[in-house]
């Protein structure tokens, strides 16, 4: 038996975290001692240990949502729902790979296929070619980070390879945790045809994509551990 304070000044964190934790459902209901007090066991401590490492790599709403899993031993269910995760930053650095070469071409045309090359794009081509669904091309456009122009007749959106390029270097920093207030900063010295901040800022949304993978690596640790654990009560 392990007592709260313990753990906490283990993983330099509070007793009430503890209590958080517990209370969002993402490790086991505790025992309690006559006087009410807590007492931990050492699967508590590897579910603890499991959360903190996984928080900077997976976020925590992937925790909350495989946690519980892992308490009714769904360990395969879990771990392809951390395997999405892992897909989805390798599919993420691609496309800051991707950005990065536009930006230091200076052209989107020799990153695509003849077929996809053309003065204009509608909203689903342009969400098809960046990788993302219409609603989120709306959403930046709400927050002025793009204005595509209008068809003058139907009145639908109307995107050019210039857009597109810009609509990866959005994509490539939203991922990379930057201000919005930093994006449109950028943007604004594209419009410039100054691409020298675009570029380092680019760069060092892949450098932060490497520090996740690290830090996946080290929660996945963690989390081969747990998952032992569970499966040999």
């Amino acid at each position: 038996m392990v007592k709260p304070i313990e753990i906490a000044k283990k993983l330099g964190i509070s007793t009430s975290a503890l209590r958080h934790y517990e209370s969002w459902g993402i490790v086991p209901k505790a025992e309690r001692k006559t006087n009410g007090y807590r007492v931990y066991t050492e699967e508590h401590v590897a579910y603890f240990e499991c959360i903190r490492a996984m928080n900077s790599g997976f976020g925590m709403k992937l925790i909350r949502d495989i946690m519980p899993m892992l308490q009714k031993k769904q360990v395969i269910d879990a771990l392809w729902k951390v395997n999405a995760i892992q897909a989805q930053l390798n599919k993420d650095k691609q496309k800051a790979e991707k950005a990065l070469a536009i930006l230091e071409q200076d052209s989107f045309d020799e990153m695509m296929s003849p077929q996809q090359s053309k003065q204009w794009y509608t909203i689903g081509e342009a969400a098809e070619l960046i990788d993302v669904v219409p609603s989120t091309l709306r959403h930046w456009e709400q927050e002025d980070l793009i204005e595509p122009e209008r068809d003058r007749t139907s009145g639908y959106r109307m995107y050019t390879k210039n857009d597109l390029r810009k609509l990866l270097v959005i994509r490539t920093l939203q991922k990379a945790v930057y201000s919005l207030e930093v994006v449109r900063e950028i943007l604004g010295e594209m419009d410039k045809h100054n691409l020298e901040e675009a570029i380092k800022i680019t760069r060092e949304s892949l450098v932060y994509l490497d520090y996740l993978v690290k830090e996946q690596l080290k929660g996945m640790a963690y989390l081969y551990r747990l998952c032992q654990i569970v499966e040999e009560k």
